[in-house]
C-alpha cells in the first residue's frame, strides 16, 4: 500500500511559535517513516508558508523551504480536485491528511482550521467551533459555567475598556474578587503574558502586560491548590487519561517554569485518592464535550487545599507534543505510546475527512404535509 502523506503544520504568528516548532520536532521524529511519507509545512511568524522536505528540522524549512502559494490557485483545485494545498513548482505534493501542530492565534483558533476546511483536507483536532472557543477563556467559561461545571470567579476586561478607565476597572475587580488573583489574556496560552498579582501595586502592570497580548484580558480568583491535568482522546466517546500534577519550580506554572526552569517537575499518575481522580476524568470528558473539541484535549484543574474541591481552569485544544508535555506523557502513562497517539490522530482525521455523503446541500420541500 502507498505510504500516506501527512503535512505537519508548525510555527505560526503567535507568542507561542517557539513551543510549536519544539512540539513539531517531536512529531516529526515519532511518526512512523514505514507508514506515512511526512511532509513538513512551516509558518513564519510573518504568516509566510514554506514547505519543506521530511526528515528536516523545523527551523530549516522556515527559512529554506519551498514557498506555498495560499490560497490555491483555481484553475490548479479544478483540475486536480481536493485537496487544493499545492506548492508554487509542478509535482507538488498532494496531502491525504493534516496534523496542525500549532499552538495560539492563528493555528489553535479556528483560523487554519477554517482554510483547511475550505481546502477539504482532513485534518486533526477540533474544528473551527471547537477550536475557537477553547482559545478564548471568556467564552470557554462562559460554556463551561452553562453546562454546570465547576469554574472559579473571573472578570472578563476589554483593552478599550482598560486604556479609557482604568481605575473603574480596578474598583471592578476589586469589588468582585480579592487578591491573589491571574491576569491573562483572553486568546493565548503557554502561559505567555500570565502575571499572578498578590495587591493592587501589581494589577495595573499585570493587565497592561496581558493587553499587549489580546484586546480581551481574563483576571481570575486565585485559587490556592495543588495544579492537575488530565488528556482526553477520541470522539464518541472520548476517553480520558490519567490524571498528572504539575510541581512548578515558581511560585506559579509561568512560561519559564514549564520551559526552562529544573525546578518544575511532573508527576504521573497524579498522587491522588481514586475519588478525586474519577471526578477529574469526568469532569474533563465533560469540558471536551461543552467546548465542541474532537480528537484530542488537555484538561486543566485545580485540586483546593483545605476543602478538596476540584475546580476546572480550562481545556488546550492542541496541546504541547514536546518532550515534556504532559499531554503525550498522560497518555504514555494511559498505555498509549507516542507514535500510537499520532496514528490515532490520524485515524480521526481521515474518517472525518471521508464520510458518507449524508448531509443535504440543496433545499428541498417540507415532507411535513
Amino acid at each position: 500500500m502507498a505510504k500516506l502523506r501527512v503535512g505537519v503544520v508548525f510555527g505560526g504568528r503567535s507568542g507561542e511559535h517557539e513551543v510549536s516548532l519544539v512540539s513539531a520536532a517531536a512529531v516529526l521524529a515519532a511518526l512512523d517513516p514505514k507508514r506515512y511519507e511526512v511532509i513538513p509545512i512551516g509558518i513564519t511568524r510573518e504568516g509566510r508558508w514554506r514547505l519543506g522536505r521530511a526528515g528536516m528540522l523545523p527551523a530549516a524549512v522556515l527559512t529554506q523551504g519551498a514557498a506555498l502559494l495560499l490560497p490555491p490557485q483555481p484553475a490548479a483545485v479544478a483540475a486536480a480536485g481536493p485537496p487544493a494545498l499545492r506548492t508554487a513548482g509542478d509535482g507538488a505534493p498532494r496531502l491525504d491528511v493534516i496534523l496542525p501542530i500549532l499552538h495560539g492565534p492563528f493555528g489553535e483558533d479556528g483560523s487554519v482550521q477554517g482554510f483547511l476546511e475550505l481546502a477539504a483536507v482532513p485534518y486533526a483536532g477540533a474544528g473551527v467551533l471547537g477550536s475557537a472557543v477553547a482559545m478564548d477563556k471568556d467564552v470557554m467559561k462562559r460554556l463551561f459555567r452553562e453546562a454546570g461545571l465547576p469554574v472559579g470567579p473571573y472578570r472578563r476586561v476589554l483593552r478599550t475598556e482598560w486604556e479609557r478607565h482604568p481605575q473603574a476597572v480596578v474598583r471592578s475587580i476589586e469589588r468582585d474578587l480579592s487578591y491573589p488573583l491571574f491576569v491573562k489574556p483572553a486568546n493565548l496560552g503557554s502561559s505567555v503574558g500570565i502575571s499572578k498579582v498578590h495587591h493592587r501595586g501589581e494589577l495595573a502592570p499585570a493587565i497592561t502586560l496581558a493587553s499587549g497580548y489580546d484586546e480581551k484580558i481574563v483576571v481570575e480568583q486565585g485559587i490556592e491548590g495543588r495544579e492537575l491535568e488530565c488528556a482526553v482522546l477520541g470522539n464518541d466517546p472520548p476517553l480520558a487519561s490519567v490524571p498528572g500534577e504539575i510541581i512548578a519550580g515558581r511560585e506559579f506554572y509561568d512560561y519559564d517554569a514549564k520551559y526552562s526552569d529544573a525546578g518544575s517537575r511532573t508527576l504521573v499518575p497524579a498522587p491522588v485518592s481514586a475519588r478525586v481522580a474519577e471526578r477529574v476524568r469526568r469532569l474533563a470528558i465533560q469540558a471536551f464535550q461543552a467546548t465542541e473539541c474532537r480528537d484530542l484535549a488537555r484538561v486543566d484543574f485545580f485540586l483546593e487545599r483545605g476543602t478538596g474541591k476540584v475546580w476546572l481552569n480550562e481545556i488546550n485544544s492542541l496541546p504541547g507534543f514536546t518532550p515534556i508535555s504532559m499531554f503525550p506523557k498522560l497518555w504514555a502513562a494511559s498505555g498509549v505510546g507516542f507514535s500510537e497517539l499520532l496514528d490515532r490522530l490520524i485515524g480521526f482525521a481521515l474518517e472525518r475527512g471521508r464520510p458518507p455523503a449524508r448531509l443535504l446541500t440543496s433545499p428541498v420541500t417540507s415532507v411535513v404535509k
